[in-house]
């Protein structure tokens, strides 16, 4: 591995970073930038979007019968979708036919 010539800060760093009892100098900004990311995450945030009518009546029919607010059925599909954990069902039973005819 080549190694570089490190001034005299950069140095004192390397050395305090690879020692075994190396600890941050400032956890409580470590700290803070830690809650701030989890408050981040935890806050939702309102939006607005435009259905046609009749996905508008399916998605109220299908949460009813789910016995979900609307609202919380538009939220689990767009967070299954981004963590791409929303399935079709269409593909699953092809999958499972070809699995039972092996």
């Amino acid at each position: 591995m080549k190694k570089f010539k490190l001034s005299k800060e950069e140095q004192i760093l390397e050395d305090r970073i690879f020692s075994e009892n190396w600890q941050s100098e400032n956890r409580l900004k470590q700290n803070a930038y830690k809650e701030a990311a989890i408050e981040q995450l935890t806050k939702e945030k309102k939006i607005n979007i435009r259905l046609t009518a009749n996905d508008y009546n399916m998605i109220k029919t299908k949460a009813k019968d789910e016995g979900l607010p609307y609202q919380s059925l538009i939220s689990s599909l767009i967070h299954k979708y981004v963590k791409n954990e929303l399935v079709d069902r269409t593909q699953i039973k092809i999958l499972l036919n070809e699995l039972q005819a092996i």
